[in-house]
């Protein structure tokens, strides 16, 4: 059974989430199987990774894509020695699926929805019967322990397929969304602990600009959290390279670019791009000057006006 002090050690890991971390313990102690839905960035595999080392569960991972064949998830005969040996049950090379079965551990697939349907059926009838019956290997019972835990981005359509009904019976399914400005922010003071990272309120500043990508109305994906670390990260490094401060608004922005230009998507049929619109959205939070003319005024002072977006029309 588990106990509050498992709790509490998983709150010194997983930032936030004590909500999450709470109903996939009570999920996993009930013996059931877990499926998380949400964003990328929202912290799914870092949460169910500590959940199993803290519950000293063994862990194997399957990145799902649609080269996830059963074979490759369940294993296979190996040529070189059937040749030899014949199909005996001690030349078969056990994939992640019989492992984990073997052994009582979690099987974690990530990005379930992108796996092959035929895959995805051998998944639903381990869940539904907890054994596999294998050609020329026989009939492989789960071991006490096993459980299916997966996740998905439900938001991302390319390359991905609708998961069945048949799935969703079997699982136990929690959705899990953005954490809130402050956690996020404890989030990448956490990821920048090692490094000389920026001051706090910077850290703060560069994730509001990360959140308010998510509701941009040119924008049809914003960014995660990762965006915010890699921004400060690369803020740090291009500092020490232009010898300035971190918190120079040339440093800033062009970190930011980087980090996010490449997160976002802009919507179809919109006229600027990625670049203009983290700029945009760069100097409405931290109110910086021009990056590169330093938007100064002839007596020295800033502006504070913001030129227009590259290819916008002059005034006449």
């Amino acid at each position: 059974m588990i106990d509050r002090a498992l709790l509490e050690r998983l709150g010194t890991q997983v930032v936030g989430r004590r909500r999450e971390v709470e109903l996939v313990l009570a999920a996993l102690d009930a013996d059931r199987h877990v499926l998380l839905e949400g964003p990328p960035g929202t912290g799914k595999s870092t949460l169910l990774r500590a959940v199993a080392a803290e519950m000293s569960l063994g862990f194997e991972f399957v990145e799902g894509n649609a080269e996830l064949t059963p074979a490759r998830l369940v294993g296979h005969f190996d040529p070189a020695r059937v040749l030899i040996d014949g199909y005996d049950p001690e030349v078969f090379v056990d994939g992640p699926l019989i492992s984990a079965m073997r052994e009582g551990s979690l099987l974690y697939v990530e990005e379930i929805n992108r796996i092959p349907e035929e895959t995805l059926n051998v998944l639903i009838t381990v869940m539904s019967e907890r054994e596999l019956h294998v050609p020329r290997l026989g009939r492989v019972p789960a071991s006490p322990g096993f459980r299916l835990v997966a996740a998905m981005n439900p938001f991302d359509a390319i390359g991905t397929a609708r998961i069945s009904g048949a799935v969703y019976d079997r699982v136990c399914r929690l959705s899990v969304s953005y954490q809130s400005a402050r956690e996020e922010s404890a989030i990448v003071a956490r990821a920048l602990a090692d490094a000389a990272a920026p001051a706090s309120d910077w850290i703060d500043k560069a994730v509001e600009v990360v959140r308010l990508t998510r509701n941009h109305g040119e924008l049809r994906v914003g960014s995660s959290v990762r965006g915010a670390i890699d921004a400060s990260a690369v803020a740090v490094s291009l500092s020490h390279l232009r010898g300035v401060p971190v918190d120079d608004a040339g440093v800033g922005l062009d970190a930011a670019i980087v980090a996010l230009s490449g997160r976002v998507r802009v919507r179809e049929g919109n006229t600027r791009s990625s670049e203009e619109i983290i700029t945009e959205l760069w100097r409405s939070v931290f109110d910086a000057p021009d990056a590169e003319s330093g938007a100064e005024s002839g007596d020295g002072s800033s502006s504070g006006k913001v030129p227009a977006p590259t290819g916008a029309n002059p005034s006449r």
